[in-house]
């Protein structure tokens, strides 16, 4: 299908998903995931080069913005239940993945690691999606859950660097690189921010996109992925970003409005409905097996942890999407798993960011409290 035409269909089913989410108040991220599933399976649209590279920045994007909503007084104050969290978060179901498919599933170890990194992640991009359209981002739940996820993805690309990765003079080069931005930035973007904010061609958000650019441009280089230094990075500007709300809001418009969109969609069409139906059931036994391991090691944590909410903790940390589908697609492409144990790994990713995420929004959901609301609020109004 010609680009013109590709791009007028998915445009509007972003439209649709919008709309669907607001009627049945569920995440916007779970429809366009749907739908991007309908416009591969059904509709015979698949991503074009285009559009991989606006899901990458918008994948790209959502960490940073994740990154920017952790209060780091407050991830200092919980770094001991984030650890924990988090490290559980990724162990049991890492392990988990990785005993069922050698042993029992009889795959190859190269291939049971990558179902090991690929069903051990925890979706930063769903969470923090779910938590900024349930208001949930600046209370203490939500502040503790995406660093506790940031935990988890840290663990995941560990094990799949460690694992796999080709360490070399690029690799050092881009992490130097990564270290040098992420310390000069907290302490020269105020000024520019200062000097160059408010204007209406918005000169601080393109320095902030050149520096998503540079990051991803170095990821690129290097044959490493940029997600974890720029959520480093966001979690060094946050204390910046409290004194630029307005910058804050404008940023989450623009991404949710119509760059992140494309990240779910392209999520989505990753799904073979044709190869899912023909391994079915090791497809429903690897969902358990992630769900089961996720449950066992978070839920008695956040049940400590979460203030009474630790159905809804262990539901959104059982989700998984980024660096689950980025694990799977190494693997692909280094040949250590085939297309059909792809499909399967990319298809129990997905439903995780579904499933689960539809279960704690429909009855685990949390009520805010009247002053979390009037707090919830207050930041919205010093935004405007």
């Amino acid at each position: 299908m010609d680009s013109t035409y590709a791009a007028t269909v998915i445009v509007f089913l972003v439209f649709v998903a919008s709309i669907i989410s607001v009627e049945v108040a569920l995440s916007a991220a779970i429809i366009e995931i749907v739908m991007g599933v309908i416009a591969a399976n059904f509709m015979g649209l698949h991503p074009a080069p285009w559009m991989d590279f606006i899901a990458g920045f918008g994948g790209i994007l959502l960490t940073f913005l994740a990154g920017i909503e952790v209060d780091p007084t407050l991830l200092r104050q919980k770094l001991k239940e984030s650890l924990l969290i988090g490290g559980c978060s990724f162990l049991l179901p890492y392990l988990a993945a990785l005993g069922y498919c050698y042993w029992i599933a009889h795959w190859t170890l190269q291939a049971s690691l990558i179902a090991g990194c690929a069903l051990s992640t925890t979706s930063l991009a769903v969470v923090y999606a779910v938590l900024v359209e349930t208001s949930l981002t600046d209370t203490g739940i939500g502040k503790i859950m995406m660093a506790s996820t940031f935990v988890t993805d840290m663990g995941t690309a560990i094990a799949l660097s460690l694992t796999f990765a080709e360490w070399g003079v690029r690799t050092l080069v881009v992490l130097l690189a990564c270290v040098a931005i992420i310390a000069l930035a907290p302490r020269y973007l105020p000024n520019v921010f200062k000097r160059y904010g408010g204007k209406v061609i918005e000169p601080e958000i393109k320095l902030l996109f050149f520096l998503l650019f540079v990051f991803m441009s170095l990821g690129k280089w290097g044959q490493v992925h940029a997600v974890l230094p720029v959520f480093v990075l966001g979690l060094c500007l946050a204390r910046m970003f409290r004194d630029h709300r307005d910058l804050q809001r404008k940023l989450r418009i623009g991404a949710f409005a119509m760059i992140t969109p494309f990240f779910f969609i392209k999520g989505g069409m990753n799904v073979s409905l044709a190869d899912l139906a023909a391994n079915w059931p090791l497809l429903l036994i690897l969902l358990g097996v992630k769900s089961a391991a996720k449950f066992v090691g978070v839920f008695p944590l956040a049940k400590r942890y979460a203030n009474g909410h630790a159905a809804y903790f262990t539901l959104l940390m059982s989700t998984g999407l980024t660096f689950g589908t980025i694990s799977a697609y190494y693997g692909l492409q280094a040949g250590h798993i085939t297309s059909s144990q792809f499909s399967i790994l990319v298809g129990v990713v997905i439903t995780t960011a579904i499933i689960p995420t539809f279960i704690a929004q429909r009855w685990f959901s949390p009520t805010l409290s009247e002053q979390e609301q009037e707090e919830v609020l207050a930041q919205e109004e010093e935004s405007i």
